[in-house]
């Protein structure tokens, strides 16, 4: 899934285009033809289409699902980026008897965390992947929820001011520190695993937390 930064300057640059009308259309799609959209009004944005508008603008999506809908599918409220992203909902979920690596990535609470946030942030915060959420204390669970605001934020910063995003543990061999950098694809049963990065000696694994299990 795309990071919420990403997503957010993509967001952030077909903005102007919301409530012009689309005038001709172009491009594929299995599922939607793009024909049926045009005159159409565009009325929101939700972070392979083309979309023509009257002033001579337009919007090209590569390689993206199309669907129709009639409400927005994600609520500001979990939504890392946005003003009224919900920290108690937030910080309820993580409270949850589960590996915090698998609430991190639940876009039910943490709308536009990716892979890549998960894993920075926990390093940040000192968290074992597979800390369960129902031992961290509260303080520890309000500093990871900070780490996840203010390390999403400065990606988003970066990308609008040019900057590349460094990365302290994803695809890392070494951590800051000089320590192995560890990796194995972690999740729920019967769900999707990621690719997790973490330090055992910076995010030191507790007794309460759950044995790993071997990938092949």
């Amino acid at each position: 899934m795309p990071e919420g930064p990403l997503v957010r300057k993509f967001h952030h640059l077909i903005s102007p285009f919301v409530g012009q009308q689309v005038v001709k259309t172009g491009g594929s799609s299995k599922k939607l033809q793009p024909a049926g959209l045009q005159s159409l009004w565009l009325q929101d944005t939700q972070v392979r289409l083309v979309l023509y508008f009257g002033g001579g603008g337009f919007l090209a999506f590569y390689n993206c699902q199309m669907s129709w809908s009639s409400s927005p599918v994600v609520t500001p409220a979990c939504d890392i980026l946005s003003e009224t992203f919900h920290r108690g909902q937030a910080l309820e979920a993580l409270g949850q008897a589960q590996p915090v690596c698998y609430t991190l990535l639940d876009q039910r609470y943490f709308s536009g965390l990716g892979n890549i946030i998960k894993n920075e942030v926990l390093y940040r915060a000192g968290i074992h992947p597979l800390s369960l959420g129902s031992v961290l204390s509260a303080p520890r669970r309000e500093a990871l929820v900070d780490h996840v605001v203010e390390f999403s934020t400065a990606w988003l910063q970066g990308k609008f001011q040019g900057r590349p995003q460094h990365t302290q543990v994803y695809q890392k061999d070494q951590c800051p520190a000089g320590h192995q950098v560890m990796k194995e694809a972690f999740g729920p049963p019967g769900g999707f695993r990621r690719l997790t990065w973490w330090c055992p000696q910076c995010q030191p694994q507790l007794s309460e937390e759950p044995e790993r299990r071997q990938v092949s």
